[in-house]
């Protein structure tokens, strides 16, 4: 959806179950809003904050993952479902907090916060420090190298650039964008990375030469609302999931775009029907599959609207060089948000908002199936990401 969360470290308690830590394990991390739901009309319904928690979750039984410890650390449903991430030899998560809550007379509402809260992994989980970004700090990535990670300013209309030395994370930079962007990918030899132009329908181009990031005006025109991001393993091609509403449901079918990044002037090659309302976006660790997941009109919409739906869908899209096709869908819980693949790329998880739940999908021979089993969460999954970006 689009970006809301509370300000400060606060009282980022930790309650660790079954495991006593998590030195070991393939992890994912997801984050729940307790604050935001919509009533039958459709608008949105404020509650107090408090509630919102952060999951680690253990996911080397594929078919069977476990929650080891909750945080209770504000998380938003508003903004793309990329808002945290894990460095990529476990030991360290981000997570942005894009909105304050704050409170008027008996009602609440969110207001741009500036907050990276930074959690240690090992052992116990816990919180140890918060960053300060540009405002409303929505869409993350960090590098392959687990040194550098960049985060999207949308209020701020920047690109905040965090160097990661150990467990310690510093601000070393801003760069201005001229406009909000919401998500962004880093490419995977760490020298390029792609920002999400939401309201301008255009993906930018940076480039990173260490801790520094450039970005010289380059856009690229994609489909109508791009709201997240991502890159193939090889680095040969970038998806955008164009979101086609402005962040929400409308019946209509929308697209993802194809960015040919090895051209002389990368740009779209392709764009993909997927269905309705595209948020959530991934692609496989080998590269031969992405998944876009779709809205549907599973929530945020009228009860009585003609495009409701009790669920949303996986759109399945088949990578072959730089062509890409959707193959099939698959029905999930409902407000799907955020996906994440195993390291193998045999399993797949989508947090289910409204539902409270992880749906685990099963790949094989490039298909997508929904094993129909599973994983209860102690809040509204809003966003997740796994080790693989």
């Amino acid at each position: 959806m689009k970006s809301a969360r509370l300000a400060g470290l606060g009282a980022a308690t930790v309650a660790v179950l079954g495991l006593p830590g998590i030195a070991a394990g393939e992890l994912m991390i997801v984050g729940s809003d307790q604050k935001v739901s919509w009533d039958d009309a459709g608008k949105p319904v404020f509650s107090a904050p408090g509630e919102d928690t952060i999951s680690i979750v253990d996911i080397s039984d594929p078919e069977n993952p476990e929650i080891v410890a909750n945080l209770q650390i504000m998380n938003s449903i508003f903004g793309p479902p990329t808002n945290l991430a894990i460095t990529p030899d476990e030991k360290l998560a981000l997570v942005a907090n894009a909105m304050n809550w704050v409170q008027e007379g008996d009602a609440w509402k969110a207001a741009p916060d500036n907050k990276i809260n930074v959690i240690d992994l090992e052992s116990t989980p816990t919180q140890i420090a918060t960053v300060e970004v540009g405002e409303q700090p929505s869409g993350l990535a960090i590098n392959q190298a687990g040194d550098l990670a960049l985060v999207a300013n949308r209020a701020g209309n920047s690109i905040g650039v965090l160097a990661i030395d150990g467990k310690e994370v510093k601000n070393v930079g801003t760069v201005d964008m001229g406009g909000q962007v919401a998500a962004v990918a880093i490419t995977p030899d760490g020298t390029r990375a792609l920002a999400a132009k939401f309201p301008e329908h255009k993906v930018s181009l940076l480039e990173i030469d260490g801790q520094n990031v450039t970005y010289d005006g380059t856009d690229i025109p994609v489909g109508l609302w791009p709201y997240n991001v991502a890159i193939t393993p090889d680095g040969k091609l970038a998806l955008t999931a164009d979101n086609g509403a402005s962040g929400a449901s409308d019946g209509n079918v929308d697209t993802v775009s194809v960015i040919d990044l090895e051209a002389e002037h990368p740009h779209v090659i392709d764009k993909v029907v997927v269905g309705d309302g595209p948020e959530g976006l991934a692609i496989s660790p080998n590269g031969d599959i992405a998944l876009a997941i779709l809205l549907n009109g599973s929530a945020a919409v009228p009860k009585d609207a003609w495009f409701a739906n009790p669920n949303g869908k996986v759109a399945v899209l088949q990578i072959d060089g730089k062509k890409v096709t959707k193959t099939g869908e698959v029905e999930v819980g409902g407000l799907p948000e955020g996906v994440v693949f195993s390291k193998d790329g045999r399993y797949v998880y989508v947090g289910n908002y409204t539902d409270s739940d992880v749906s685990i999908l099963e790949i094989q021979d490039g298909k997508a199936t929904n094993i129909g089993k599973t994983l209860d969460l102690p809040g509204q999954p809003a966003a997740m990401r796994g080790i693989h970006p």
